[in-house]
């Protein structure tokens, strides 16, 4: 490298370093390097939390990054991961699915105490570009996720979460997205589409509609793991066509009654089982059927957690070239012990305020609780059944959904016991919605079609927020084709920097330590000067 672009990458990196200097300096950020310790003698008494600050961002350069250390006699020392993957180094990659929720978190955060790599989400490959990560983490074929790690993968982890939490933290990713200003932003709200203004009641009508697709996503998103890639519909778990498929995938936002399986099969028609492109062109080397099924409610369970902490470390070692990372075995429960008791580490979704009271914050009526039953009835059935039972992994994930029906069906007992009493503000289903209205004629309503119509807004802002994101991602991919051709590209540190930074404020901001605010500032500074030293860059949501 010249000595001119030598001068000229330094000066950016200062600058870079002279903003993000001033967040961790202030208030906020300086909360999320530091926290409350649940074992400490006392309440004043703080741990330091670990936060990645890449190389060419920290100004002195010396943070040095570690594996954890066995100390042996069963101690150890957590560290955080090596963040900076070389890329000569040859891993068996894992790939970490999950429906949407903070399970996933939870298990590579183990992965990356146990062999000192990072893990990538899948956005970020496809975002950010490809990179030597041993560890992917991704929602697909989920509509919040994206194939977007290519042919990196070796073999996959699967996680089940609990259906009724997953249904709760679908319902935040929901809001989150910003429904309550959106009503008054949107250009869709500006230009009259959609008549007046939809009202909380249209907005809770149109959520628990959502809610109870999801509950058919969730058990149509295990069915794809553990039959390999096998393309079915998502409300009746039937076979599809890859067209009927494709159309599922690009419509994942309209309501169930707008999909029907009838629309794009007839009768008499025969489908034969189709495979996911991915999967069956072979881009997960030893398949996408899962190696390991594991459990967030197990991990942090502290009786059953070690076990799942050991279950992780085994899919690893499947393969020397990662498995020659792992600490030593005897280490292992200590690793747990760190993470889970000790709280070391990144900050989990365990944290966020409100987190440990998801079963008393919401309630769900009779009809959407029976709905989730249905589905983990459904999926007890099958794999539990004489073609699945012989499989270690359907074994396990049976042992899984019993516990979870068990608890659903806890909460059933309470309600038709009225343990437990319904607001319009929790998870009442269109039937009961249906008959509260009835019960309240004396209130102003909306005419069915303006009903519906309100609906019918929520659904179009959904999709085009996805639609959005992909579309960022393709003119980013543009982008990098353009840069590559024209053989103009910024020395590559500075690209890795920059990802890495917004990598961190992702975390930060998803795990609830960083405001959007301050999240959203961040990135358009990282923004401002990637294109100022002509990076292909596209801002990336801050959200998880």
């Amino acid at each position: 490298m010249s000595k001119k672009k030598q001068l000229t990458l330094s000066v950016i990196l200062l600058v870079v370093f002279a903003m993000f200097k001033d967040e961790i300096s202030s208030p906020l950020l300086y909360q999320t390097l530091r926290g409350n310790t649940n074992y400490a003698p006392s309440p004043k008494v703080y741990i330091a939390r670990n936060i990645y600050i890449p190389h060419s961002l920290d100004a002195d350069g010396q943070r040095r990054l570690s594996n954890s250390i066995n100390l042996g006699g069963g101690a150890c020392q957590w560290q955080p991961p090596t963040y900076d993957v070389p890329d000569d180094l040859d891993f068996q990659k894992t790939f970490v699915a999950g429906f949407p929720s903070g399970d996933k978190r939870m298990a590579y955060l183990q992965m990356e105490a146990l062999a000192g790599f990072p893990a990538k989400d899948e956005w970020d490959f496809a975002y950010m570009g490809m990179t030597n990560h041993p560890f992917i983490k991704g929602n697909y074929p989920h509509h919040e996720g994206i194939w977007g790690w290519g042919m990196a993968a070796d073999q996959t982890i699967l996680m089940i979460p609990n259906i009724r939490r997953s249904m709760l933290e679908y319902h935040d990713i929901i809001w989150d997205l910003g429904y309550s200003t959106t009503w008054e932003e949107s250009t869709l709200r500006k230009s009259n589409l959609f008549g007046n203004q939809p009202n909380f009641d249209d907005y809770y009508e149109w959520r628990d509609a959502r809610v109870m697709d999801e509950v058919r996503w969730y058990g149509w998103y295990i069915d794809y793991w553990m039959e390999g890639g096998l393309l079915r519909d998502i409300f009746t778990h039937k076979l599809v066509t890859k067209e009927h498929w494709d159309d599922l995938m690009l419509k994942f936002a309209y309501p169930r009654d707008q999909l029907g399986y009838d629309m794009y099969v007839s009768n008499t028609t025969k489908i034969s089982p189709t495979y996911d492109p991915h999967c069956a062109q072979g881009e997960i080397t030893n398949g996408c059927e899962p190696v390991a099924i594991i459990s967030a409610d197990k991990l942090r369970d502290y009786t059953e957690g070690p076990a799942e902490t050991s279950a992780i470390a085994e899919a690893l070692m499947n393969d020397v070239r990662t498995g020659q990372y792992v600490i030593a075995q005897e280490a292992w429960d200590c690793i747990w012990k760190e993470l889970i008791q000790h709280k070391k580490g990144p900050i989990t979704i365990d944290v966020r305020p409100g987190y440990g009271n998801l079963y008393e914050g919401y309630n769900f009526s009779v009809e959407m609780l029976l709905e989730m039953i249905d589905e983990l009835n459904r999926l007890i059935t099958k794999y539990g059944g004489a073609e699945w039972n012989t499989k270690q992994t359907a074994n396990r994930l049976v042992e899984i959904l019993v516990e979870h029906r068990d608890l659903v069906e806890t909460e059933l007992e309470e309600i038709n016991t009225g343990a437990r009493k319904l607001t319009k503000r929790d998870f009442l289903g269109p039937r009961e919605r249906a008959k509260r209205r009835k019960l309240k004629p004396q209130e102003k309503t909306v005419s069915e079609s303006e009903r519906k119509d309100h609906l019918r807004y929520f659904t179009v802002i959904e999709q085009k927020l996805a639609e959005d994101k992909r579309s960022e991602m393709k003119q980013l991919a543009r982008m990098r084709e353009e840069e590559a051709k024209s053989n103009n590209a910024v020395n590559g540190d500075l690209l890795k920097a920059l990802s890495s930074a917004l990598a961190q404020i992702r975390t930060l901001q998803a795990s609830g330590a960083m405001d959007q605010e301050t999240a959203l500032r961040l990135v358009k500074r990282i923004r401002t000067v990637a294109m100022e030293a002509k990076v292909g860059f596209v801002e990336v949501s801050t959200k998880d």
